[in-house]
């Protein structure tokens, strides 16, 4: 159920270039929130009235953590957060990943799509092999190595690992499992997708569009929907979403 705090930040720093790694105290939130879910982050600003929707990297002892990318005037401000100021949240936001019985997990992230797959990474039980792609130096490597039997890194450039995307590297190792689980840029799911249809597989993916109001009110971050039947239709990112499987996207 989700819930208005003001939760006291307890650490805000910046990881990498324009990467931040902020964490708030917000212990009924952490409690229930689920692998893949978002949050909503209010600035305090009036000119910046609208929340900014953030993926969930951790939620555990109490506390929220969010792995961000400044891109904008809302970020710019939670990036100059401090130490002991507080934040308006709400949360937890949306579905997300549909925990299975699967026994060896592929676990694909993305750019700032790669945070949200550290919880589900720490959730899931048996084989766990991660794949992280950006363009060039990526973030969280060595968290994920905690928790995962294999991870794989790609970078567009090849400054780090294998050089190409996610799926280019997932090829050249012929990695397979019961399911994959991606979090990116649409491009990106749309050819995890491909791959997880040519090796038969079941496949999660967590859309990134662009949302306003965050609860499915203002219907601003459809996505197009097909049924069993292959009948189509538009669904919310941040109210049915933002996992959905792979087979139901129309992929455009």
């Amino acid at each position: 159920m989700k819930k208005i705090i003001y939760g006291e930040i307890l650490s805000n720093d910046e990881i990498s270039t324009n990467i931040f790694d902020m964490k708030v105290k917000a212990e009924d939130i952490s409690k229930e929130a689920k692998a893949g879910q978002f949050a909503q982050l209010f600035t305090g600003k009036g000119e910046l009235i609208l929340p900014r929707p953030i993926s969930i990297c951790e939620a555990e002892n109490g506390i929220l953590r969010f792995v961000y990318m400044k891109v904008g005037k809302g970020t710019d401000v939670f990036s100059k957060m401090k130490k002991g100021e507080s934040i308006k949240i709400l949360a937890p936001c949306g579905n997300g990943f549909y925990m299975t019985d699967a026994k060896e997990h592929i676990i694909v992230g993305g750019g700032i799509g790669i945070p949200p797959m550290l919880e589900l990474t720490k959730r899931l039980k048996g084989k766990k092999t991660v794949i992280l792609g950006s363009r060039s130096k990526g973030i969280l490597a060595e968290e994920f190595k905690k928790y995962a039997d294999e991870v794989y890194i790609a970078s567009d450039d090849g400054s780090e690992g294998f050089k190409g995307n996610v799926v280019d590297l997932m090829r050249e190792k012929n990695i397979t499992g019961d399911m994959i689980y991606a979090c990116g840029p649409k491009i990106m799911l749309k050819f995890v997708s491909m791959y997880a249809d040519e090796k038969n597989t079941e496949c999660q993916v967590s859309m990134e569009e662009r949302m306003a109001c965050g609860i499915g009110a203002c219907v601003g971050c459809v996505v197009k929907i097909k049924d069993s039947k292959g009948e189509e239709s538009y669904k919310k990112v941040c109210k049915d979403g933002p996992v959905f499987y792979s087979s139901e996207v129309v992929w455009e």
